[in-house]
């Protein structure tokens, strides 16, 4: 039961009625059957809290034809007439058990038995007001038991969805950081070591040289690693310094204004999308020349990343535009992409404060 808490509430209750009705002389509760039938529901309690996750409808079954048995028992031996209220317990079981459907008709079920208890046992029942009312209140008890499990039930169905989507979320956001970080700097890598495999048989300094570039590429994947890492930990990323370090080769970097004041999200998602950038341009555009600005103001940061390459058509982009999309986005930026073929790519990002 997913409202573990109402049915030792309500044995409390019907506890206190009952012996206060014998001890006052208002009713003949009978002790044994009546404190006995009361342990053994709590005892019932216990073992469906500790069955399988999702158990047999036989189990189910057996569980609330159990607690059915000891409420007639506890009502029998009951002096105050409260315990009936037991009998409200059937359909919110029913619900977690069987259904909705299964609840409203245990619920009917149950006020059923009501009237045809009143017909044997007081004659001309309809005239008596208390009947009347007890009838009444029995039939608010069992409307607000299947309200209280449609609810529950869709408070748990909305938290495994939560559950999903944030998994979903950070997936998405797991494979943005390989693709951005870890994968940009593998790009250069290859770029680098076929630079050098193409060179090594007529300038070998220039493949050697390729080769110190390839091998500075990887330390720096392997130092991207280890801050992801720490930046589980701490929020001491700097864009400007980590901006400058992708010059080098066909990359310059102009990095202006001050970035004290930003908070580190946006600082990160900037960042990525400044790897995105180059990379594309490494990659795809074979642009013999990119230039990356960086601009902090007060109001926003600005990220343009530029290149003479041969450019595409924005509306179809890739997997590393869509995800730098999103990453931007996130912090409340925007991303506009300026580029035809043959005419070199534009990626301006913004991010206001």
């Amino acid at each position: 039961m997913y409202v573990p808490w109402v049915p030792p509430v309500l044995y409390a209750a019907v506890f206190a009625a009952g012996l206060y009705a014998d001890a006052a002389g208002l009713g003949d509760t009978r002790p044994v059957p009546f404190v006995g039938g009361l342990i053994l529901l709590l005892a019932v309690d216990l073992v469906e809290r500790r069955r399988p996750p999702h158990p047999s409808r036989a189990l189910a079954a057996l569980l609330l034809a159990a607690r059915v048995a000891l409420y007639l028992v506890v009502v029998a031996a009951d002096g105050s007439g409260v315990s009936k209220a037991l009998f409200v317990l059937v359909p919110l079981t029913a619900y977690f058990a069987f259904g909705r459907v299964a609840s409203v008709v245990s619920a009917v079920a149950c006020l059923g038995a009501l009237v045809v208890a009143f017909a044997v046992t007081v004659p001309r029942w309809w005239t008596d007001l208390e009947r009347v009312s007890d009838l009444l209140m029995f039939g608010l008890g069992l409307v607000l038991a299947i309200t209280m499990a449609a609810v529950a039930v869709e408070e748990r169905r909305q938290a495994a969805e939560v559950a999903a989507l944030s998994g979903a979320a950070e997936r998405n956001r797991l494979a943005r950081d390989i693709h951005d970080g870890l994968g940009h700097r593998l790009t250069e890598s290859a770029i680098l070591i076929e630079q050098a495999q193409a060179f090594r048989g007529h300038d070998p300094a220039a493949a050697d040289r390729a080769l110190v570039e390839a091998h500075r590429a990887v330390r720096q994947a392997l130092d991207e690693v280890r801050q992801s890492v720490r930046a589980l930990h701490e929020a001491d990323f700097n864009l400007s310094s980590a901006v400058a370090g992708l010059s080098g080769g066909s990359v310059s970097v102009d990095v202006s204004g001050l970035e004290h004041g930003h908070p580190l999200p946006v600082l990160t998602a900037v960042y990525r999308a400044a790897q995105e950038g180059i990379t594309n341009a490494r990659r795809h555009a074979g642009a013999d020349s990119i230039t990356v600005r960086l601009a902090f103001a007060p109001d926003a940061v600005t990220l343009v990343v530029a290149d003479d390459g041969c450019g595409f058509v924005p509306d179809a982009p890739g997997f590393g535009l869509t995800g730098m999309r999103e990453r931007i986005r996130e912090v409340g930026g925007d991303v506009a992409v300026d580029s035809s073929p043959g005419a070199g790519t534009r990626v301006t990002v913004s991010v206001p404060a």
